[in-house]
């Protein structure tokens, strides 16, 4: 079958759908989901690097929107926070995406490689950090804080992607002081809208295939919909472990990209 230029068989929806499925499970958890999600559908014979991404945008605003109404509903993180980091990570998403065609990609890879390396470093030479949550802020500085590491991360998501759940995560434990569970209720609700804003971006391209993203969407919400109640029934020892290994894979996944 051919839709949108594009050959589509079973066994290439199906393992779009698998591939939906688990990214929907490892984004609910910890982020990262992308690293999934994405290689399958640039795999799919015909399908542009941009109509990809834009696809996967769509599948992956549909996980995020699930697992963050699920992670509200079960841990209740403060919105005061997580609304203004949220409108500010939308707006830097909507603007990165503008940027992505302009900035080659493989300027960033080093300085990402690098970064993820430290935080890797970091998570594991603090085992307590991200067990239990101590501000490093209050009042409005923890909230400016917020909202300058969502612009941040939701500008790196529209110009590249790769890891910004992750990279939600950990700004939320290291830098604001969350307990691991907490930030990824907080990061989800920051990277739906990150989704969001890139997503809008692309559609106004055309470049999302809306049936096929609906399909591999589907799977994906069911991925992120048992992540999130494994996260909230497991706690931040779970999300940590599972954050770990996310950052070792999306390590050597760059390295290889750098080395080839």
């Amino acid at each position: 079958m051919t839709y949108a230029g594009v050959e589509l068989t079973t066994q290439t929806v199906l393992l779009l759908v698998l591939a939906g499925f688990l990214a929907g499970w490892v984004d609910a958890v910890v982020g990262g989901g992308g690293l999934i999600q994405l290689p399958a559908l640039l795999l799919v014979p015909g399908m542009s690097p941009v109509q990809a991404l834009a696809t996967n945008k769509l599948a992956g605003f549909m996980g995020t929107s699930v697992s963050a109404v699920t992670f509200y509903r079960r841990v209740r993180p403060d919105l005061r926070t997580a609304l203004p980091m949220a409108l500010a990570a939308l707006a830097g998403a909507g603007g990165g995406a503008a940027l992505a065609s302009l900035l080659p990609p493989g300027v960033f890879k080093p300085v990402i490689l690098v970064a993820l390396v430290l935080v890797a470093i970091y998570t594991i030479a603090r085992p307590n950090v991200g067990q239990a949550t101590d501000l490093r802020w209050t009042g409005r500085r923890h909230v400016g804080a917020a909202v300058w590491l969502g612009a941040a991360i939701g500008f790196y998501d529209g110009l590249l992607g790769p890891g910004t759940g992750t990279f939600l995560v950990i700004a939320l434990v290291a830098v604001l002081g969350y307990a691991f569970l907490e930030a990824s209720a907080k990061a989800k609700i920051v990277n739906a809208a990150t989704n969001l804003g890139a997503l809008v971006v692309f559609a106004l391209q055309g470049a999302p295939l809306w049936k096929l993203g609906l399909v591999v969407g589907v799977a994906n919400v069911a991925g992120a919909y048992l992540g999130a109640r494994m996260a909230v029934a497991h706690g931040s020892r779970f999300v940590r472990i599972v954050f770990i290994v996310i950052v070792t894979a999306l390590i050597a996944r760059l390295a290889y990209d750098l080395l080839t």
